[in-house]
């Protein structure tokens, strides 16, 4: 490219913390509630039968929604390699996901799960050239022991429900850039009508490959259309956060969960609280505190 050429290439739009922030939020009440109803689930519905029913839901969700706001226009087929890829990603990581809340205590499926923003650091830096900044560096590195202060690595063994969750949370993190490349072209209605689409067929086939797919009874049915609606919540709210502000700064938001879910399942099911995810969480959210201050006046400077 020459000199000229250079000079006059548009810049990339500043970042919008605050409201990214705000849609994070969102994000992570309606990501807590999956939680809570997936775990509700867990005894009545294998992961692929509850991935199936909450994605027909969201299908038909997407369809009237998009064609009350005049959005179905916006799906578009020109992506369709990024918009697979991500939503087997995703497929994969929400059905070890929902497996790992029915039998591991919740705030240490959200601990693992929130290594999520570690792996988009590095995988962000690598596939969609964002900096990793000295403040993002020592972000993660923080979260990360704040982390481990949670789990107390060697004081219980590692059982089938942690590596799952962990799991999990690579395959949330390569969804999630993924979902950045998708926005930087696609509109939200059409990311959402893939993601439902794609993972109904998806569970279709995981469901009926030996003809047998159970119906949610009627007590079930509440739950199931939470997981729904708060899935399609959670991802709306996610892609808009991601949309204003860089991968790598919005993920480590979520960590807010961690607290939230804590005192949720110490209330709901007696998961006791103990000072170690306490502590964990404290110094997790003072991280991403401080990432996201440094994110938010580096955007001032831009605009």
């Amino acid at each position: 490219m020459s000199k000229v050429a250079r000079m006059s290439a548009p810049s990339a739009p500043p970042s919008n913390v605050p409201l990214a922030a705000l849609w994070m939020t969102g994000a992570v009440v309606a990501f807590s509630s999956m939680a809570i109803a997936g775990r509700e689930l867990s005894t009545s519905l294998s992961t692929f039968e509850l991935m199936t029913y909450r994605s027909m839901i969201g299908f038909v969700l997407i369809l009237v929604i998009g064609a009350f706001a005049g959005t179905l226009r916006q799906i578009k087929t020109d992506r369709m390699r990024d918009h697979t890829l991500r939503n087997i990603f995703h497929f994969t990581g929400q059905n070890l996901w929902f497996w790992a809340v029915g039998v591991i205590p919740l705030s240490q499926v959200f601990a693992l799960e929130f290594t999520s923003p570690l792996w988009v650091m590095v995988l962000a830096a690598i596939f969609l050239g964002e900096r990793l900044t000295w403040v993002k560096a020592l972000a993660g590195v923080a979260g990360f022991i704040g982390v481990l202060i949670v789990l107390r690595p060697g004081s219980a063994p590692i059982s089938p429900g942690m590596v799952a969750a962990a799991t999990a949370a690579l395959a949330f993190a390569i969804t999630a850039i993924f979902t950045k490349r998708l926005t930087r072209d696609q509109s939200i209605t059409c990311i959402l009508f893939w993601l439902t689409t794609i993972q109904l067929v998806l569970g279709l086939a995981f469901c009926l490959y030996d003809g047998v797919m159970a119906w949610p009874s009627l007590s079930a049915w509440p739950w199931v259309v939470v997981v729904a609606v708060s899935g399609l919540v959670a991802h709306f709210s996610l892609t808009s956060a991601i949309s204003l502000a860089p991968a790598s700064v919005v993920m480590p938001i979520d960590f807010i969960r961690l607290p939230v879910i804590g005192a949720l399942a110490y209330v709901l099911y007696g998961e006791p609280l103990e000072w170690a995810v306490v502590l964990g969480a404290v110094m997790i959210f003072g991280a991403n505190y401080v990432n996201v201050l440094a994110e938010h006046k580096r955007s001032q400077s831009a605009r």
